[in-house]
C-alpha cells in the first residue's frame, strides 16, 4: 500500500510519468497539460449541472488553468454557460480546501492533520471493529451524483463486493430517484426517451415543478431557440421566471398535480382525443386505467387544485391537439413529493395516451439534478448492479461477477436500503458506521436536526470531501481530501443520457487525492486490492463498465474511448458495437428513444400505472397556516453552496442570507415589511431569514431556497414509498417578526 500511495501522490503533480508500476499495482492518472502554448486549449464537461456543457479551459504554458469559455461546437450548449459554468474554476482555489487527511484528537476533540498511512489505518481498523462486533451492514456508504461514472462503480463495489457494506446509497436519493423508479416501472428500464433538439422541436411545451429559467438555463436558451412559436404552459404553485415567459400558467395548490393531470386524462378519453390505436397496441391493460379515471372530473379538479375550469379547458386544449408535437417536463416539483412516482408515471401516462413519444418534440422527459445522476442510476450499485442489471436475478448476478472477474458470491443479491431507511438504522442502532462522500447531509437531508441527533448515535463517521468546512465535515471523526472536478478524470451522463468526458487541468491542493486514487488506496488497506486490479486508471474502469452495459437498454460498447467521446461531441446511449458499426463509428448527435414504440418489458409495452392521490402528510392549520416551498434560489447558487460560495461572482449574484418570499396580502395582515428579519417556525424548528414580499406565490404560501442550511431545520420527513424521495416541497409553518 505505501508503494501505491507514494506512485499516486507523486503521479498527482508530475508532469512526466504516464504509467506508474509498483508491485503487482499499476496505476494511471490523467496527465497534466505539458508544455502547452498560452492558446493551448483543453476540453471539458462542466461539473456543475445535468445539462452537461462543455468548457474550453484555456491552459497557460506552464501548464496552468488560466480561464474558461463555452464550446462553442458542443451539441449541448452551443457556446452558451451559466453563471456556475463561467465560474467553474474558483472552487478549485478556494482557501478551505482539504490539504491533508483529518482525524479527531480523542483528548482534544479537535481535527487534526495527519499523513495517508495514519488516516487509512483508522478508516480500516475502526469500521472493521464495528463490523466485527456488530456484523458487516453495521457499516453504510452515503454517496452522491457529483463524482464520474468511474468513481461511482468502483465505490459500489469496493463498498458491497469488496467491505461487505450491505447499505449503499447517494444524494441522488434526493433529486432523482423518482423518475427512476418511474422509468424503471412504466418502461422497463430507467430511460429518459428525449434529447434536447426536443426543447426546439415542440409545439406546446408542459414544465410541472420545473423552472429551467433558473434552474437549468442553459436549457432554457434551447427552449427559447424554438421557431415553432410554441405554446408554454407552466403547472406550479409559484409564478416563476418560467411561468412569466408562459402563454399559460396554471397555479395550482401545492400538490395537487396528480388529481389535476388525472382530470386531464379522463376529459381526454370523454373528448375523443387519445390515440387508441397506440394506446392497445403498446402500453399494457389500457382499460383498467379508463376505468380508474372516471371519479377525477373537472369539478373535482377545480376544488382540489383551486384552478378556474377556462384554464384547464385550455390546458386540455392544448396537450390533446393531435395534430400538434407536446413534449412534458418534469424536475423537483415532481420528484419531492409524497406521491413523486404517481405523479411522475400520470405525466407518462399522458404522453402514452395521446402517442407522443418517440417521436421530434415529444416525450415525457425528466431533467436530471446533478451533473452525474444519470451516472449515479446507473452505476451507483444501490438499486441495481453496475450497468443497471437486477441483483435479485442470479443470472445478472453471475453476468456481472464473469465480467468483474469477481467471485459471483461477492454480489449483492438485494437492492441496497434507501437513505431514510439508513438513517432510520442509525437512530435504531444497527447502523454504527457511516462513509459520506461528495455530499453534505448535515446541511441537505431533511428534518435536518434530526441528523444532528443521529450524529451522536455514530461510532465512527468518514467524511471524503473537497472542504473540511461543509458541515457534515465539522462533525466527522475523519476527514478524506479528495479533488474536486478539474483535478481527475472520467464521464458524465447528463439528462439527455449523453456521455461525455470532463478532463485534468490543475493538481489537487497539498495531499489531495482523485476520489478513485482514494478508493483504490482504501481497497490495498482493506485487503481486498485484488479484486480491482484492473481498475488501473479512470479509462480503464470505463471499458470495464462499457461492457457491463452490453445487451442492456444503456448499451454503449460502441464507444472506443475518451478520445472517441471528445470527438463527437459526446454520445447518448445506447451506441452499441452494432449501432457504432451501422453508422461507419459517427453516431448522430440527437437520438431519441421509443421511435419503434417497442419498451423494455417482457411484453414489449409500456405500463400504465396509477394510484389515488393522498393527502399532504402536514397540511396546514391555525397553528401553523402556512405551506412552505422549497427551491432553487437563483442561477448562481448551487445545492449548499460549497462550491458556488467560493466565487465572489457568484456570490454578488445571489442572495447573502436566507430569504423567504411572502404575499403581500400575507405582508400587510402581518406586519412585515420588505427587508425585515422574520422567524419561520414548523413543528420540528426555526429559521431566521430576511422578508422578501413578492406576488410570486399565492396567499397563504412561502418560498425559502434551499442553498442556506436554516431551512431544512423546517421541512417535514416525508417520502414517497415507491421511490423514497423526501418531499421537501410542502410542510406547514409560520411566520413572525423577528
Amino acid at each position: 500500500m505505501k508503494a501505491l500511495l507514494d506512485a499516486l501522490l507523486h503521479a498527482r503533480d508530475g508532469k512526466m510519468t504516464r504509467e506508474l508500476t509498483q508491485g503487482p499495482t499499476r496505476y494511471r492518472l490523467g496527465m497534466l497539460p505539458e508544455r502547452l502554448s498560452p492558446a493551448s486549449v483543453v476540453r471539458s464537461t462542466c461539473g456543475y449541472c445535468s445539462t452537461g456543457c462543455s468548457l474550453n479551459i484555456h491552459v497557460g504554458p506552464d501548464g496552468r488553468a488560466l480561464n474558461l469559455s463555452p464550446d462553442p461546437a458542443y451539441p449541448v450548449n452551443r457556446g452558451m454557460a451559466c453563471p456556475k459554468g463561467w465560474e467553474a474554476l474558483a472552487p478549485l482555489a478556494a482557501g478551505d480546501r482539504l490539504t491533508s487527511p483529518l482525524l479527531r484528537n480523542p483528548e482534544s476533540g479537535r481535527l487534526e492533520p495527519v499523513d495517508w498511512h495514519t488516516a487509512l489505518k483508522a478508516f480500516t481498523t475502526r469500521f472493521k471493529a464495528l463490523q466485527a462486533e456488530h456484523g458487516p451492514a453495521t457499516v453504510a456508504v452515503l454517496s452522491t451524483g457529483q463524482i464520474v461514472c468511474e468513481e461511482m462503480a468502483l465505490l459500489g463495489l469496493l463498498a458491497r463486493s469488496g467491505m461487505g457494506v450491505s447499505h449503499l446509497d447517494s444524494n441522488t436519493r434526493q433529486c432523482m430517484a423518482t423518475s427512476h423508479v418511474a422509468y424503471r416501472q412504466s418502461f422497463g428500464f430507467d430511460a429518459p426517451p428525449f434529447s434536447y433538439a426536443d426543447f426546439e422541436e415542440s409545439d406546446v411545451l408542459v414544465f410541472v415543478g420545473a423552472n429551467p429559467a433558473i434552474a437549468h438555463p442553459i436549457l432554457w436558451q434551447r427552449v427559447m431557440e424554438n421557431r415553432r412559436q410554441p405554446e408554454l404552459i407552466v403547472i406550479d404553485p409559484r409564478r416563476t421566471e418560467t411561468a412569466m415567459a408562459a402563454t399559460l400558467h396554471l397555479p395550482l395548490l401545492p400538490k395537487s398535480d396528480l388529481c389535476l393531470l388525472y382530470a386531464v386524462a379522463r376529459q381526454l378519453f370523454l373528448e375523443g382525443k387519445v390515440d387508441r390505436t397506440y394506446l392497445e397496441a403498446h402500453t399494457e391493460e389500457p382499460a383498467a386505467f379508463e376505468a380508474f379515471l372516471a371519479p377525477y372530473t373537472l369539478e373535482r379538479a377545480c376544488a382540489e387544485t383551486g384552478l378556474e375550469r377556462p384554464a384547464l379547458e385550455r390546458l386540455i386544449a392544448l396537450v390533446g391537439n393531435p395534430a400538434k408535437r407536446v413534449s412534458w417536463w418534469w424536475t423537483m416539483g415532481v420528484n419531492q413529493s409524497h406521491q413523486s412516482t404517481r405523479t411522475a408515471q400520470a405525466i407518462i401516462n399522458l404522453c402514452l395516451m395521446t402517442g407522443q413519444v418517440g417521436r421530434p418534440g415529444t416525450g415525457p422527459n425528466s431533467i436530471t439534478g446533478q451533473c452525474n445522476a444519470m451516472g449515479s442510476r446507473l452505476f451507483g450499485n444501490s438499486s441495481t448492479l453496475p450497468g443497471g442489471h437486477d441483483p435479485a436475478e442470479p443470472a445478472a448476478r453471475a453476468r456481472v461477477a464473469r465480467i468483474l472477474g469477481l467471485d459471483t458470491a461477492l454480489m449483492p443479491t438485494a437492492k441496497s436500503i434507501a437513505y431514510d431507511q439508513i438513517m432510520d438504522a442509525i437512530d435504531e442502532g444497527s447502523v454504527k458506521g457511516l462513509w459520506v462522500v461528495a455530499t453534505n447531509p448535515a446541511h441537505s437531508w431533511i428534518g435536518q436536526n434530526r441528523f444532528h441527533e443521529l450524529r451522536a448515535k455514530l461510532g465512527f463517521l468518514v467524511v471524503q470531501d473537497m472542504y473540511g468546512t461543509t458541515e457534515v465535515a465539522q462533525v466527522a471523526d475523519l476527514v478524506l481530501p479528495a479533488a474536486g472536478w478539474g483535478e481527475k478524470e472520467g464521464t458524465f451522463i447528463n439528462s439527455e443520457r449523453r456521455i461525455s468526458v470532463a478532463r485534468r487541468v490543475a493538481a489537487p491542493p497539498g495531499l489531495a487525492l482523485p476520489d478513485f486514487a482514494i478508493f483504490k488506496l482504501i481497497a490495498e488497506a482493506w485487503g481486498c486490492g485484488e479484486l480491482f486490479r484492473a481498475w488501473d486508471s479512470p479509462e480503464a474502469a470505463f471499458r470495464i463498465i462499457r461492457e457491463l452495459t452490453r445487451g442492456q437498454p444503456a448499451d454503449f460498447t460502441g464507444i472506443e474511448g475518451y478520445e472517441h467521446l471528445q470527438q463527437e461531441g459526446g454520445i447518448q446511449w445506447p451506441f452499441s458495437e452494432a449501432d457504432s458499426a451501422a453508422c461507419a463509428g459517427s453516431p448522430l448527435r440527437e437520438r431519441r428513444l421509443f421511435a419503434d414504440a417497442r419498451f423494455f418489458t417482457p411484453s414489449g409495452k409500456a405500463r400504465l400505472l396509477f394510484a389515488e392521490p393522498r393527502p399532504l402528510p402536514e397540511p396546514t392549520d391555525e397553528e401553523y397556516p402556512f405551506c412552505l416551498n422549497t427551491g432553487r434560489g437563483s442561477s448562481a447558487q448551487w445545492h449548499t453552496g460549497s462550491r458556488t460560495n467560493k466565487s465572489s461572482v457568484l456570490r454578488k449574484l445571489s442572495p447573502a442570507a436566507q430569504i423567504v418570499e411572502i404575499h403581500p396580502e400575507d405582508a400587510r395582515r402581518l406586519g412585515i415589511v420588505d427587508g425585515a428579519a422574520v422567524i419561520v417556525r414548523s413543528r420540528r424548528g426555526e429559521a431566521s431569514a430576511i422578508a422578501t414580499i413578492s406576488p410570486v406565490g399565492r396567499p397563504g404560501q412561502l418560498f425559502m431556497p434551499m442553498h442556506f442550511p436554516e431551512v431544512n431545520r423546517l421541512t417535514h420527513p416525508a417520502y414517497d414509498p415507491h421511490s423514497r424521495q423526501p418531499a421537501y416541497k410542502a410542510c406547514a409553518v409560520t411566520i413572525t417578526p423577528a
